[in-house]
């Protein structure tokens, strides 16, 4: 048994690295809509605002693989079953290049209509168009910059996991300064940044599992079929999670197009943004803990596992609070700081009080659902990852009917609250154990 000081030493080593990790993956929007704000206003704002969630399918694929191959190669590994341990890495890895090289061909195939079904016209799908198809070609570097950095986690190298974020974030900083200020080439300068940025941190990734002889691509072909199964298993709800904040882009869009106009989808971009942050933060700290989570899990140390379950609850709503008061002091700032309008400078401060109201809510569910995906609990994973967007749907068909482009705002909100309440039931009614 661990004493409790070895216990939060080993919780925080994991921990601290995957919130810095996950903050600067919110920072990599950040960037592409601060030059992309500032060089072509508010309709480059909400062109990339529509068109992100493409790419984040890429990003969140990888994610959702690499969890699900890490969280089985952890379990196998505390088991002593290491020769089962790697089959999983194996077939993790091939999920990750044929998964990314299907993406580039159908958003190249299908560039147009995907941005136009997600509620692109005119101008909005003039700038998106080219952002996409520049992200399509680099989908290799999005699915494994993402997809590696579970690996590397569940390996013990949270810190180093880190550092390549660190890198790819400067990378795309420099980059984009390059092709959308110096080089004016807007949202298809935006994307190539991005893109080489990734390609950078894929690359870093992949020294690493290289050097610690965990690039294995052999495995037996007549188990492929189990393999991938049980990593979809775990691996649909992390996708999910990591996917929420951009399928909420995605029904936002839609209603507030119809509410309140592209002056509300410029209001939304600018909030997204920012939000985008809080939510990723929070959600560092449930996947940091899952490396430990799934070790216990294996080992079968039932009070280890829950205290850390514990541990992250505590965790997690503490980083909340701090975006809180952070975003909330910053709240008349931050459209200033995407080059909007003063108009939708205006209405982000007034309406950003209500996402940060929900921010401890959503602390719960993700700390509850990386609780679930780390301890083969997949069902109950599920059914949080994916009740949250129906709920902001079906509020979204009734609040806004009422209250306009404010009931929009407030159902989001409530969406977030009502999974947390639900995360609350599955935990105090012990249906986990």
């Amino acid at each position: 048994m661990e004493n409790k000081r070895g216990f939060y030493k080993n919780f925080f080593y994991y921990v601290i690295p995957a919130v810095l990790s996950f903050a600067l993956s919110g920072v990599y929007s950040i960037v592409d809509g601060f030059f992309i704000g500032n060089a072509v206003g508010d309709i480059g704002l909400s062109a990339i605002n529509v068109a992100v969630p493409i790419v984040m399918v890429m990003q969140c694929l990888g994610t959702g693989i690499g969890m699900g191959g890490s969280v089985w190669y952890s379990i196998n590994n505390a088991s002593q079953k290491a020769d089962e341990a790697k089959k999983y890495l194996a077939c993790t890895l091939w999920l990750l290049i044929i998964s990314s090289l299907v993406l580039t061909t159908v958003c190249l195939l299908f560039t147009e209509e995907l941005i136009s079904l997600l509620g692109a016209e005119g101008r909005i799908l003039e700038y998106g168009i080219p952002y996409i198809k520049v992200m399509a070609f680099g989908a290799i570097f999005q699915v494994f910059a993402t997809g590696v950095v579970p690996i590397i986690r569940n390996n013990g190298g949270s810190a180093f996991a880190t550092i390549t974020m660190v890198s790819g974030f400067a990378t795309n900083i420099f980059l984009d300064w390059v092709f959308v200020w110096a080089i004016p080439w807007e949202t298809f300068g935006a994307a190539l940044a991005s893109v080489l940025a990734q390609a950078l941190t894929m690359f870093l990734g992949l020294g690493y599992i290289i050097a610690k002889k965990l690039f294995i691509l052999k495995f037996p072909k007549n188990e492929t079929a189990k393999l991938c199964k049980n990593i979809a298993k775990i691996g649909i709800s992390p996708f999910g999670i990591a996917m929420l904040p951009h399928i909420f882009l995605i029904f936002v869009n839609w209603f507030s197009i119809e509410y309140g106009g592209e002056r509300a989808v410029a209001v939304y971009a600018c909030i997204a943004y920012i939000i985008y942050m809080a939510y990723v933060m929070v959600q560092g700290v449930g996947d940091g803990s899952q490396p430990i989570m799934s070790t216990y899990y294996g080992e079968g140390d039932k009070n280890l596992l829950k205290k850390t379950r514990d541990s992250a609850y505590v965790t997690s709503l503490a980083v909340g609070a701090f975006c809180m008061v952070i975003f909330y002091i910053g709240r008349f700032s931050f459209g200033n700081f995407f080059g909007a309008s003063l108009e939708v400078v205006s209405d982000m401060g007034k309406v950003f009080p209500i996402f940060l109201a929900a921010v401890p809510f959503v602390a719960i569910s993700r700390v509850t659902v990386s609780y679930f995906y780390a301890t083969e609990k997949s069902s109950f994973a599920y059914i949080l990852t994916y009740a949250e967007p129906i709920f902001l749907f079906l509020l979204l068909l009734i609040i806004p009917h009422f209250f306009g482009q404010m009931g929009v705002w407030w159902s989001i909100a409530g969406a977030q609250t009502l999974t947390a309440a639900l995360s609350a039931i599955f935990v105090i009614t012990k249906k986990t154990a």
